[in-house]
C-alpha cells in the first residue's frame, strides 16, 4: 500500500490529534496513531481510552489497509520538513511503514491495528447542533473550577445539562463553583451528564472561535463531539454530580462593587506577601473603600492596599478569601466591573460579572478562608 499527502497537512492533522495519545500508557499501542487506509481516504485515530479523536484526509489510493504508526516519531519527523508532498509505504503484514520525502528516507516500525481498542461508535438517541465559538466559551468559563481530586471523581468534570432554549454547564472543586447558563440557542430535553476535565481541554482546543457548527450526540455512556472533519468521543463520568444550587446562597445582604481589572491588579501584586499555603487575603469593607490585607506570619511578610469600590451592607465586615483562587476566577471573566454578594464571614460569597453577552447567565460562588 502506498500513497503521497502533504507533510504539512498530515502534520496539522496529527497535532490536533496528539493531545489523546498517552505516554507510557497500560496498553503500549496507545502510544500510536491508528492508520486506516480505505479507497479514497485516511482515517486517523488518537486514543487514552477515555476520549479519541478521529480525524480523515482524502487520499488518492485505492485498496485497503490499517497499522498502528508510533506517535511521538511520525509527528517529530513532519515538525522538522518543510512543506512537501511525500510518499507512504504500508506493508501492514510486517508492520513496518517507510516515509520518502526530497530530503530522505525513514522507516518505522509499527504495530498490528487489531489491537488498537475498538472506538465505539454513538447509537444516538438524541443530538443537538450548536454555533462552536458558544460552546468554547461555555467550556472556557467552567473549566477553570473542576476538581483535580481522583478521589472526587464527580467532580472531575463538568456537569452538563441541555434542554430546550438553552443549557446548564457547571463546574465545581469544593472551595469554588462556576455555573453558566446560556439562553437563545436551539435545545433538546436530555439527562444531564459529566464529560471528564480532560477531554474539555482537548476539545477546547479543537473548537473554532467561530459559528462553525456542532454537533453533539449522546450515547448511554458516552458522548461525541463532530465538528469540521474531526470527531472526538468521550466516556461520560459515571457518577451522580452535587446538589450544586442548594450551595448557592440567596440571601445576601451585603454588596460590594468594584473594578474587575482593578482588583485583579491588586491581587496579583499582594498575593506575593501571603502564605504561601493558604494565599489568604483579608478584605475588610467600607462605604466606599475595600482594604485588602496579605500577611504571612512565617516570614513577617505583610501587604496592604485600599481599592474605591461601591459597597452596601454591614460596616467593617471583614471576609477572608483564597488570593490564588480569586485571581483565576477574575482572570477568566472579561466584565469591566463585578459585584461580591455575601451575607456572613463564614457564608459562600456569590460573583456576579456585571456585564455578560446576550444569552448568558455566569454566577461564580467561592468559599470564605477563615481568618486567623
Amino acid at each position: 500500500m502506498k500513497f503521497s499527502v502533504s507533510s504539512s497537512t498530515l502534520y496539522k492533522h496529527l497535532v490536533a490529534l496528539y493531545g489523546a495519545v498517552v505516554s507510557n500508557p497500560l496498553i503500549p499501542i496507545l502510544e500510536n496513531f491508528l492508520f486506516e487506509i480505505t479507497t479514497g481516504k485516511l482515517k486517523i485515530t488518537a486514543s487514552d481510552l477515555q476520549t479519541s479523536i478521529i480525524t480523515e484526509l482524502a487520499l488518492d489510493v485505492e485498496g485497503n489497509a490499517s497499522i498502528a504508526v508510533p506517535a511521538r516519531i511520525l509527528l517529530d519527523t513532519l515538525k522538522n520538513l518543510p512543506d512537501q508532498p511525500i510518499k507512504f509505504y504500508i506493508d501492514d503484514g510486517a508492520y513496518s511503514i517507510s516515509i520518502k520525502s526530497d530530503m530522505g528516507q525513514y522507516n518505522l516500525a509499527g504495530e498490528n491495528a487489531t489491537d488498537f481498542p475498538e472506538i465505539p461508535e454513538v447509537v444516538a438517541k438524541t443530538a443537538i447542533h450548536l454555533p462552536a465559538d458558544v460552546l468554547k466559551r461555555a467550556i472556557q468559563q467552567t473549566i477553570i473550577a473542576t476538581s483535580h481530586d481522583d478521589l472526587k471523581p464527580a467532580i472531575n468534570g463538568v456537569y452538563m445539562n441541555f434542554h430546550e432554549g438553552g443549557f446548564t454547564f457547571v463546574a465545581t472543586d469544593i472551595h469554588r463553583l462556576i455555573r453558566y447558563n446560556r439562553t437563545g440557542i436551539t435545545g433538546i430535553e436530555n439527562p444531564p451528564f459529566i464529560i471528564p476535565r480532560k477531554t474539555l481541554l482537548l476539545l477546547n482546543g479543537l473548537l473554532p472561535s467561530d459559528k462553525q457548527e456542532v454537533q453533539i450526540s449522546f450515547g448511554t455512556n458516552n458522548v461525541h463531539f463532530n465538528v469540521a472533519n474531526i470527531r472526538m468521543v468521550s466516556r461520560l463520568i459515571d457518577e451522580k454530580y452535587p446538589d450544586y444550587e442548594n450551595v448557592i446562597p440567596t440571601k445576601n445582604q451585603n454588596k460590594l462593587l468594584i473594578n474587575r481589572v482593578v482588583l485583579l491588579a491588586s491581587l496579583r501584586r499582594i498575593i506575593v506577601y501571603t502564605n504561601k499555603i493558604t494565599h489568604q487575603v483579608k478584605f475588610t469593607l467600607g462605604e466606599h473603600s475595600l482594604e485588602i490585607l496579605a500577611e504571612d506570619f512565617n516570614f513577617d511578610n505583610k501587604a496592604k492596599e485600599l481599592l474605591d469600590c461601591e459597597y452596601i451592607g454591614e460596616p467593617g465586615l471583614e471576609i477572608g478569601f483564597s488570593a490564588k483562587s480569586l485571581i483565576e476566577m477574575l482572570h477568566n471573566l472579561d466584565a469591566e466591573q463585578v459585584s461580591f454578594h455575601f451575607s456572613q464571614p463564614n457564608k459562600a460569597a456569590v460573583i456576579i460579572p456585571n456585564q455578560q453577552e446576550e444569552g448568558e447567565d455566569i454566577l461564580l460562588l467561592i468559599m470564605p478562608i477563615t481568618l486567623h
